[in-house]
């Protein structure tokens, strides 16, 4: 959607059954994408575990391709990220057996492994994989194990959520069930530090303790920034907030540099997202609330709006966007007292600045014309008369013809 909340593009997903998550702009082969996660999400304990497949489109939104887990395993949805390499990180919740009895568990237990898949996106082939369990142990999770009837469900003791490059080339990722960030080496696997949880490398510094949070990055300054949901299987902090930490790895410590909190101080238990924008500012989205906000770097609020209400979204991104659809635009007519009203729109364009509809007797002989600015997604014209024709034209700013409708009879 653009700044008035007004839809830009939409797609319906192709089943019922399936869910479209984490829809974002990436850079593919040196070109603009629309990249998203399409599958099915279920879990215990009200934890989301997705199964499914990444779908990356193009400038005209055509698919160029669909990324999968190498092996039997699907990708879940909690990240998908395309390096500059053309290769793509992304997570792959597996389930496995495993003894539990050290934590109280069976010994016919399952546990969910947090799997890292960096996968060739032009071969499907798999160039990297590690392995949560190889590194980090069970001690360090805040989730408690399934009980009960459940005692035989997957413990999903580290749920990431997220993976991203570090400035170096290393991986950065979050655990929400750790409440831990941690840099791996890209080579050998190896855990290079811990942020956060019962193992932190870093003394954590006044009011910069996180919980249950998700969206691990490194900001252009060299600061991380995060979402700090605050909340999850236990309530933390009385608000959740977009967290930016520096940390200094001489002295092991990590310092508050600033937060970013809704001005309503929403708490969000699940999901939510925090990204540096180009300028400076910061775009927050509220998972499971569903709010989204954007700050000036001073933190003052430049932008703030939500979904219906009875909704949530997992992440919010803004990005620039140059959508160049290959159909026609979409016209629609009815007569009302005698004049024909016109509704135009083009879905998924971004470049049309107004629009213009010519009328006439003949779908070749359409003389009579109106113009007006585009007014959100559908953009309303009205045509003295009732001609025989009608088509709509979209223009630019400086009115060269973008696109044309087809010629469509007024029926009274």
């Amino acid at each position: 959607m653009d700044d008035e909340g007004s839809p830009v593009w939409f797609k319906k997903v192709p089943d019922p059954a399936t869910v479209a998550i984490d829809f974002k702009v990436q850079q593919y082969r040196g070109k603009q994408v629309l990249t998203w996660w399409e599958g099915t999400i279920g879990g215990t304990g009200g934890q989301g575990v997705g199964q499914g497949e990444f779908v990356i489109a193009d400038q005209n939104y055509r698919e160029i391709t669909r990324v999968r887990a190498a092996g039997t395993e699907q990708a879940d949805q909690h990240d998908f990220v395309i390096t500059s390499k053309g290769t793509a990180l992304f997570w792959v919740y597996d389930p496995i057996p495993y003894d539990l009895t050290s934590m109280g568990g069976p010994a016919d237990g399952v546990l969910h492994d947090g799997v890292i898949q960096e996968i060739d996106i032009a071969t499907g082939q798999r160039v990297f994989e590690w392995r949560a369990r190889d590194h980090v142990t069970l001690d360090e999770s805040y989730a408690p194990l399934p009980q009960g009837e459940s005692a035989k469900l997957p413990w999903d003791y580290f749920h990431p959520n997220s993976v991203g490059l570090d400035a170096d080339g290393h991986l950065i990722i979050s655990a929400r069930h750790t409440w831990g960030c941690y840099k791996i080496n890209k080579k050998s696997g190896e855990v290079m530090w811990r942020l956060g949880g019962k193992k932190s490398d870093f003394a954590i510094g006044p009011n910069a303790n996180f919980s249950w949070q998700h969206d691990f990055r490194r900001r252009r300054d060299g600061s991380y920034g995060m979402f700090d949901n605050g909340a999850g299987i236990t309530k933390e902090r009385e608000y959740s907030r977009g967290l930016v930490l520096k940390l200094d790895e001489q002295a092991k410590t990590a310092t508050l540099v600033r937060e970013f909190a809704h001005p309503d101080k929403l708490s969000a238990p699940t999901q939510g997202s925090f990204r540096e924008l180009a300028d400076g500012g910061s775009f927050v989205g509220w998972g499971q609330k569903p709010n989204f906000t954007e700050f000036a770097a001073d933190g003052t609020v430049r932008l703030d709006g939500h979904l219906p209400l009875d909704n949530q979204s997992y992440r919010a991104y803004k990005s620039e966007w140059a959508g160049e659809p290959l159909d026609q635009p979409a016209l629609g007519l009815h007569v009302d007292n005698g004049n024909v009203v016109v509704s135009t729109s083009w879905n998924g364009s971004t470049k049309v600045a107004k629009w213009r509809a010519r009328a006439g007797g003949q779908p070749k002989q359409l003389p009579a014309t109106v113009e007006a600015a585009r007014a959100g997604f559908e953009t309303t014209l009205n045509i003295t008369g009732t001609p025989e024709y009608v088509v709509a034209e979209a223009l630019d700013a400086s009115g060269k013809v973008l696109g044309t409708s087809s010629a469509i009879p007024v029926r009274v």
